[in-house]
């Protein structure tokens, strides 16, 4: 072996030893006419070597040192360097590979230059402790993950990448064929189709650590490639599927911590909604929205009679710090998600009439039996702001989902590990324009929820679905559902849709033929890797746990990708480039 220890694992138990360590040079810090301290690092940490001045290292010359282990000088020990007792002496230096200056400082200072600087050198950005630190946590979910699901009787296995298109609701990369010019695989939004037909060639228990893909805009949680915990069950229920999932996520949090979360609870979608206005609702704060239609049920004002529905907030002593023009703001931020406006109500003391003064352009246009309605409703006290929206149901849900986080939602990383079972969720979601028929919830082949599948052809936007999402810290790590197994009852929901059974054997019977061999009944789940990571390792962009990921563009910086194709490759593969559309 080249090295005996590595750089952080030395400590005083080791005094008097010959060690050799190899490494980067952090820093080198001239100590007197005849000697230096270089700082070697490598991935464990840093560990002070003396060495003779006269040695030419500088920062980042990769070098192998040799010497004697030794304590500090009394008063020179670093409490802040976990081998910062020790140092190592009498250094030989051999230098492994020299150095350019490298273009940012690969330390803390590194998170204050630009991100495409840093992506573009990642190889550089790696070798920070920040870096190190996020795929190590990478790699101890993704080992406590696979241990949970095999200890559970769950077998791996692969899945093809390259497969036909599938109706998942995001756009697909495709590749196309050289062999079948003018066809096209697609690379896998999931291995949904596969983990099915899984379950019907009897393999009881599948997972896989799965490569997924689409084409869809990068965001803080969201790449085109992406890992996904990938599982699938036979003879199972929701609640077997829900208790395999929790096994492996808490297994996970207990992993990176060394705490195991508590229990995962549950709330219904439809709750969720009333509650918190988001099928992903952050539990780490209590602002809960309020019910208030019944409260305006005889109203006089003309914006709120006409509304389907009326909720509202109340940010508890936060009156003072919100003036006319941040108000004004705030009600153009709602607007900006859907709403037709947003009243607000700073509560002031108690009039005359023993009612808290509501001060507010619209208060004037309240009864007192409404203003003290609202009191009460609202428990509001001096000092506490209003937020109210008045529209159908989803919107003035919708709407103060998004304003609940933007008053109270702390970052990511702080607070407790709050998860949160999500179930119960529509069937279907709105009509398509272009057919007038249902859009599936999630995609077409969920099982409706067995009290709802009389109301399939009659009351299609009531039914719900065998379908669940797991949340934590306000965002979605994963969905799953139990799936229908029975072809009489997937045709039933594919006429829902608007898909012929023609349409449904060109599209799909690869996939359906197969059920009429006998499918058992199953169900599934996939949870986002690198969304569990990142909250784990307190971080609020999933970029910052991925060793090589995609900037927003999509464009990398690093290797130029996406290229141009070279001509004679194109004319193979039998494929024409058009001009850009201008």
């Amino acid at each position: 072996m080249m090295r005996t220890h590595l750089c952080g694992e030395l400590d005083e138990s080791n005094v008097g030893e010959q060690v050799t360590v190899a490494g980067w040079v952090n820093r080198r810090r001239e100590h007197s006419q005849h000697l230096a301290f270089v700082d070697l690092r490598d991935h464990s940490g840093i560990v002070q070597c003396v060495v003779d001045n006269t040695v030419d290292v500088r920062s980042e010359y990769v070098v192998k040192v040799s010497g004697t282990v030794t304590r500090r000088p009394e008063g020179t020990a670093n409490e802040s360097l976990a081998t910062g007792q020790i140092e190592i002496t009498e250094a030989t230096v051999e230098v492994l590979s020299a150095a350019e200056p490298p273009p940012f400082p690969l330390d803390e200072r590194a998170d204050e230059v630009d991100e495409m600087v840093r992506l573009r050198y990642r190889y550089l950005d790696l070798r920070r402790e920040r870096m190190q630190r996020n795929l190590r946590i990478h790699s101890q979910v993704n080992a406590a993950i696979r241990a949970a699901m095999v200890r559970q009787g769950f077998v791996e296995v692969e899945t093809p990448m390259l497969m036909p298109t599938t109706p998942e609701g995001a756009r697909e990369f495709v590749v196309p064929s050289r062999q079948q010019p003018g066809s096209f695989y697609a690379l896998p939004q999931s291995p949904q189709l596969y983990k099915q037909l899984l379950m019907v060639g009897g393999l009881d228990r599948y997972f896989q650590i799965a490569r997924c893909l689409r084409d869809e805009d990068l965001r803080a949680d969201r790449q085109y490639e992406f890992m996904q915990l990938d599982m699938e069950m036979s003879f199972v229920d929701v609640d077997d599927v829900l208790a395999a999932v929790e096994e492996s996520v808490l297994d996970a949090a207990e992993a990176v911590t060394g705490v195991r979360p508590d229990a995962v609870p549950r709330i219904a979608w439809h709750d969720a909604m009333n509650r918190f206005g988001t099928d992903k609702p952050d539990l780490r704060f209590e602002l809960e929205l309020i019910e208030l239609t019944d409260v305006f049920a005889e109203t006089e004002f003309k914006a709120f009679a006409s509304a389907g529905a009326i909720k509202g907030l109340n940010a508890r002593g936060a009156a003072a710090d919100w003036g006319r023009n941040k108000l004004d703001g705030l009600t153009d931020t709602a607007k900006s998600f859907g709403a037709k406006g947003m009243v607000w109500m700073k509560v002031g003391a108690e009039g005359d009439d023993g009612v808290l003064v509501l001060d507010s352009p619209v208060a004037k246009f309240l009864s007192d039996t409404e203003r003290k309605s609202l009191v009460e409703r609202t428990a509001a006290e001096p000092g506490d702001l209003l937020l109210l929206i008045a529209d159908e149901w989803h919107t003035t849900c919708e709407v103060l989902g998004e304003l609940r986080n933007r008053l109270g939602r702390p970052p990511v990383n702080e607070g407790p590990y709050r998860y949160l079972w999500v179930v119960d969720f529509p069937m279907f979601v709105g009509v398509d324009d272009a057919t007038g028929r249902p859009k599936p919830g999630h995609h077409p082949f969920c099982h409706p929820h067995p009290e709802d599948i009389p109301k399939l052809e009659s009351d299609p936007m009531s039914v719900r679905a065998w379908a669940y999402d797991l949340v934590l810290n306000g965002w979605e790590l994963g969905s799953g559902s139990i799936r229908i197994h029975d072809r009489e009852l997937q045709k039933r929901v594919f006429a829902v849709l608007g898909v012929e059974d023609d349409e449904a054997e060109a599209r799909f019977g690869f996939f359906l033929n197969p059920f009429r061999y006998g499918a058992p009944p199953h169900g599934g789940f996939a949870y986002g890797m690198e969304r569990l990571v990142a909250i784990l390792a307190g971080e609020e962009n999933i970029r910052e746990i991925i060793a090589f990921p995609k900037p927003q563009s999509g464009l990398d910086p690093m290797t130029g990708a996406p290229t141009e194709i070279d001509p004679d490759q194109l004319a193979e593969l039998g494929v024409r480039v058009l001009p850009p559309i201008e």
